[in-house]
């Protein structure tokens, strides 16, 4: 299964997104309650709630991956995806998508595809998934799924550098555009 360790990139995603968001909600609030109604101190109630299902959909789709779990991931990264889209087109004042409960950070196109892929990933495992556990999954994957472990934890890695860090470099850029030999 190929994609599987797309999915367990995502799922790890859910985990970190989840708990930052739990724990600093008041960013992503802001975020929704600029593209959509309602107050900001409901959106903080409803960001906080929705982190901690994120944070346990992420780690029931580790620990015991299957196709009901894979689906609610799946569906997740639609909704970001959808979100970001949403965010964009909105353009203005919104200066963050507040995924990872950081401020400054701007929703990008990369952003958004990157969230459709790791949504297609969850679908294919869905629909595909038949081990009884992820033990049994792993026990027959190359060297026990060590490197495929390794791998989707590195991935996991990249994929925050890009919708994180990396979107707050091109927010900035977006800013104020380099100027070879300009001023600065």
């Amino acid at each position: 299964m190929a994609a599987f360790g797309v999915y367990l990139i995502a799922c790890v995603l859910l985990v970190g997104a989840g708990a930052a968001k739990v724990v600093k909600p008041a960013d992503t609030a802001r975020a929704i309650a600029g593209v959509a109604p309602g107050g900001f101190r409901l959106w903080r109630i409803a960001v906080r709630a929705g982190a901690a299902v994120e944070l346990a959909a992420g780690v029931a789709g580790i620990a015991s991956p299957g196709p009901e779990v894979a689906a609610f991931v799946a569906a997740s990264y639609a909704a970001f995806a959808a979100f970001v889209v949403v965010a964009r087109a909105g353009g203005g004042a919104l200066a963050t998508c507040g995924c990872f409960g950081e401020p400054d950070t701007p929703p990008t196109v990369t952003h958004a595809a990157l969230n459709g892929v790791l949504a297609a990933a969850a679908v294919a495992v869905a629909a595909t998934w038949h081990a009884p556990s992820l033990g049994a999954y792993l026990s027959h994957t190359y060297r026990d799924g060590v490197p495929l472990l390794a791998a989707s934890a590195l991935g996991a890695w990249f994929a925050y550098l890009v919708m994180a860090p990396l979107a707050r470099l091109q927010g900035l850029r977006q800013l104020e555009p380099y100027v070879p030999g300009g001023r600065t």
